[in-house]
């Protein structure tokens, strides 16, 4: 009897059975001081059963399921109408303990979750939010700079007065840049800027990046080449301008932080009869891998000394990762330091 009063799953109408068990038995018992027949304890232990069981049971029914609301009512921080109590109370049946004890745990989780989003996300709006301090404060400081050196005399002198202006255009450029950029991914995060899909030859698309992004490369003696085997025309089904900013952010990165002499090799491939997955690779420097997860987050940079020096807004991965994310597909990346880097994301394969 003990183990089972220490169960843990012990149920309403279990444990009014045993309450009522153990009294009827004891009044039967006690029955027969009073009269001897054999059928008094009988007709006592039925009666008594029978009342106990109903009356304990209604009882902490009663009991529990109050409870129970106000669990609920806490839970969900719902208000019932008359008809929804009728309902819930008359029509739709009970549950049971365990099944309250399971909604609770669920819910305890959904919110140990909840919360743990939240710690995530506060600490990524501080990163955020020093990070575009830190990315304003670059240019802003060196048009002040110019601009005040220029307002203290180096305006009338001929030989600086124009470099001068010239290098705080460039930090106004900058600026103007990096607010854009900023303005493009609110849009992409919140669905304002349209996905126009349309078939397109994607090697065609890459060729037009390299040609525009060729002097670039150039400087750096980076050679832009198509994978060998993968030159097959294939056409896609994409928002084309959205996709080619895609291919210059990847290729105008690789050459950022590509080595001198290096390459810089696309490659293309039927997934299934459906998709084709795009892949620029570069054989750089490399990333990192503890950097990996993080480096499609605004202003992320894996090497900060060296972004610095080589400009930019910290935002084209960030774009990337909307843009592609925005034809319901997924940029990835592959890389090893010393080896070099692959971006790569799928597209829907082009329609007739």
């Amino acid at each position: 009897m003990s183990s089972v009063l220490n169960t843990k799953n012990l149920s309403p109408r279990l444990l009014s059975s045993i309450t009522a068990l153990i009294i009827a038995t004891a009044n039967a018992l006690l029955s027969l001081l009073v009269r001897a027949e054999w059928y008094m304890p009988l007709i006592v232990f039925v009666v008594t059963f029978i009342i106990v069981y109903w009356l304990y049971y209604y009882t902490l029914q009663r009991f529990i399921y109050r409870k129970i609301k106000l669990i609920y009512k806490f839970i969900y921080q719902i208000k019932a109408s008359k008809k929804e109590e009728f309902f819930y109370n008359n029509i739709l049946p009970q549950k049971s303990i365990e099944e309250v004890s399971e909604d609770v745990q669920r819910w305890a989780t959904q919110k140990k979750d909840e919360i743990e989003m939240l710690r995530a996300n506060e600490q990524f709006r501080k990163e955020f939010l020093m990070n575009l301090a830190h990315e304003l404060r670059t240019p802003v400081f060196t048009v002040q700079g110019y601009v005040d050196t220029l307002l203290n005399g180096a305006l009338d002198d001929p030989n600086v007065n124009r470099k001068f202006l010239q290098n705080a255009t460039k930090g106004i450029d900058r600026l103007v840049r990096l607010l854009d950029d900023l303005d493009e991914i609110s849009k992409l995060e919140s669905g304002r800027i349209p996905i126009i899909q349309e078939s397109f030859s994607i090697q065609d698309l890459v060729k037009d990046v390299y040609e525009e992004l060729s002097l670039k490369a150039k400087d750096k003696n980076i050679q832009l080449l198509l994978k060998k085997g993968t030159e097959r025309t294939l056409e896609v089904y994409a928002d084309k301008p959205k996709i080619k900013q895609v291919l210059v952010n990847l290729v105008e990165n690789s050459i950022k932080y590509g080595n001198e002499g290096g390459t810089i090799t696309a490659g293309f491939y039927e997934v299934d009869e459906n998709h084709v997955y795009v892949e620029i690779s570069d054989d750089g420097p490399g990333i990192a891998e503890e950097h990996l997860p993080r480096i499609f987050e605004r202003f992320y940079r894996a090497d900060r000394s060296r972004s610095r020096e080589i400009g930019g807004t910290g935002l084209g991965l960030a774009i990337v990762k909307h843009i592609i994310e925005a034809h319901g597909q997924t940029v990835t990346v592959r890389s090893a330091l010393g080896v070099g880097s692959s971006f790569g994301f799928m597209l829907e394969k082009g329609r007739e």
